[in-house]
């Protein structure tokens, strides 16, 4: 992660930080519930330190108002909370594994 005296941090950075995938920050993003800017031809993504602030209290606020006996799964983005896919293939991974007999 960059030093804290940096403004701007990536999605990977932010991803790091909330402990979720660089997809499920992507997501917050596009949603317009974490608020990024798109830098660059290449369209890459950053979010302000003071953004990924305000959307951490927003987070702690809603959990403070909903309480745990009020939580329902179904208010849950089920897509957002899936693993990313893995890196590789099956065949890949048999491929890779030998065994000593």
């Amino acid at each position: 992660m960059p030093p804290s005296s940096s403004r701007f941090l990536t999605l990977a950075d932010v991803a790091e930080v909330l402990n979720v995938t660089v997809r499920q920050v992507y997501a917050l993003v596009r949603s317009g519930d974490l608020r990024g800017i798109q830098i660059g031809g290449r369209g890459q993504w950053r979010i302000e330190h003071d953004q990924l602030e305000d959307y951490i209290a927003r987070q702690y606020a809603r959990a403070e108002s909903h309480g745990p006996d009020q939580l329902n799964p179904d208010q849950f983005d089920h897509d957002q909370l899936s693993p990313d896919p893995p890196l590789h293939d099956q065949a890949t991974i048999d491929k890779d594994v030998s065994f000593d007999r």
